[in-house]
């Protein structure tokens, strides 16, 4: 029961406090209530009032920017007013100063045709009184003027003839008693500054060993390497008692070079016999085209040439192989480029063009190209070959007078050549008519078909001629030994006999891979 009284007791209280708490606590919800909305209302009311500021300060603000503009606007408007009033004062004044000039020009045009009037009465007064002096001195003469005129062009015409051919007469006295002095005096400064050497080169080459017993080695077994040297080379190798010496005889010089090279490295290497020789002589023919075309460039740059085509260098170098009756080609040209240039400065023309027309006008004389021309004709068809200047090629083409001479360069090259070649002891005849009949002989041989390769050697009395195995059987071989030796019988000039050989050989190549 007790137990009962107080969950009943309890139960009551709860009941009472609850009663209690919910008015207690729907008045303080009220408060609350009542005390967020006035708050509320009291920053809405605040906020209103910030923004009614900020809005009259914005207002405030584009109203003064709107002024600044206006104001600005208005200033603008003033200077462009001013300047108007400025442009039209200018424009005022300066029709004010052309009103001006108009009123002085009016009165200078009246001036001047007042004065106009007056000339135009004096000079009628002047053409009447000239009319009438005419008259008069007709009446005393007893001519009319137009006679008179006549008469006084003819004394002057007759006494100008006579006075211009006195002077002609007088200068050209002064020309003939001076032109040789001076023509002497140009020649003999131009050989005094030219420092030349004298160089004759001849046929043979000497190549020098260090023992006899090298030469065994060189003919090789049953003479087949020396064989295949000549056969190379086209050059004769003699192999005699002269000790410690082997010579070698060939009227080209190219070829003497390429044989005495080819000997050198093969007996500094020791491997003789005929591929290498053959492996050799290939590798020299290279280097020495590649050394011309070095001696070449060298020589342009020596003598201050530039722009040349490397064909016509290529020519030059092959120059120093050739020899002009005796005298090396390359010599010559390089003396006669000298003398050109110094003459050219002694006569006030350009020295570099003549000197370029001094060194080029030989180079017909080593090109394969069209051998029946004559080499000047030759050489100035290379010059025009590879763009060289119209007047070089004519000093080229006649300084032998094969061509007329059209550029006064011309006759400086031809005296300048005739200067090198008339030294003492600068050329030989002989040595050149021998070159020139050798050559022949190699030509004729040459213009066989299936030949590939023609020497002459032992000074002419042998020719060998080498036919490739594919195009010439024996046969042809034999019958075209008979039909060189006739040609040559037929059209050349020669001392003796001339012993000719073709060399027939076949070669069977393969590649073991």
């Amino acid at each position: 029961m007790e137990i009962l009284f107080y969950i009943l007791a309890v139960i009551a209280g709860a009941v009472i406090a609850l009663g209690i708490y919910i008015p207690v606590r729907k008045s303080m919800l009220k408060g609350q209530k009542e005390e967020i909305i006035r708050k509320a209302e009291t920053e809405a009311e605040n906020i209103k009032k910030e923004k009614i500021f900020q809005a009259k300060e914005k207002f405030l603000q584009l109203k003064t920017e709107h002024e600044q503009y206006i104001n600005e606007k208005n200033k603008q408007l003033q200077e462009g007013e001013a300047r108007l009033r400025q442009k039209e004062n200018a424009v005022n004044q300066q029709n004010s100063e052309l009103g001006r000039k108009n009123k002085e020009a009016d009165a200078i045009r009246e001036n001047l045709k007042n004065q106009v009037e007056i000339a135009t009465r004096k000079a009628e007064d002047y053409e009447r009184l000239r009319q009438e002096a005419i008259r008069q001195i007709e009446n005393i003469a007893g001519m009319s003027a137009s006679e008179a005129k006549n008469q006084l062009m003819e004394n002057m015409k007759a006494e100008a003839r006579s006075q211009a051919q006195s002077y002609i007469n007088d200068v050209m006295d002064d020309a003939r008693m001076n032109a040789s002095k001076e023509a002497k005096r140009i020649v003999i400064n131009t050989i005094q500054r030219t420092a030349t050497e004298t160089a004759i080169e001849n046929a043979v080459t000497v190549f020098n060993i260090e023992s006899d017993e090298i030469k065994g080695r060189i003919i090789g077994r049953e003479g087949r390497n020396i064989r295949a040297l000549e056969a190379a080379t086209g050059v004769e190798i003699v192999v005699d008692d002269t000790p410690e010496a082997i010579l070698l005889s060939a009227f080209d010089p190219v070829r003497r070079e390429v044989a005495r090279l080819a000997l050198h490295q093969l007996v500094v290497d020791g491997r003789i016999h005929p591929a290498r020789i053959e492996e050799v002589v290939a590798k020299v023919q290279k280097q020495l085209e590649e050394e011309i075309l070095e001696t070449g460039k060298r020589t342009c740059i020596d003598l201050g040439i530039h722009g040349l085509n490397i064909e016509l260098v290529k020519l030059i170098g092959r120059m120093k192989y050739r020899s002009s009756y005796g005298q090396n080609l390359l010599q010559h040209s390089r003396e006669v480029a000298n003398i050109c240039a110094t003459m050219a400065s002694e006569l006030g023309l350009n020295p570099k063009i003549a000197k370029r027309a001094g060194l080029l006008h030989d180079i017909g004389k080593v090109s394969d190209e069209d051998p029946e021309l004559p080499h000047a004709v030759l050489g100035m068809k290379l010059a025009e070959k590879y763009k060289e200047r119209p007047e070089i090629c004519n000093a080229i083409g006649a300084h032998h007078e094969e061509i007329e001479m059209t550029s006064i360069i011309s006759p400086l090259v031809m005296v300048g050549d005739a200067i090198s070649g008339a030294r003492p002891g600068a050329r030989r005849e002989v040595i050149e008519s021998y070159i020139k009949r050798l050559k022949d002989m190699e030509g004729i041989a040459q213009s066989y078909k299936g030949v590939t390769k023609s020497y002459a050697i032992q000074a002419g009395r042998e020719l060998r001629v080498i036919v490739g195995a594919d195009q010439v059987s024996d046969q042809d071989a034999e019958a075209l030994s008979g039909e060189i030796a006739k040609k040559i019988q037929d059209e050349m000039v020669y001392p003796g006999q001339v012993k000719i050989t073709v060399i027939r050989e076949t070669r069977s190549v393969a590649f073991a891979k």
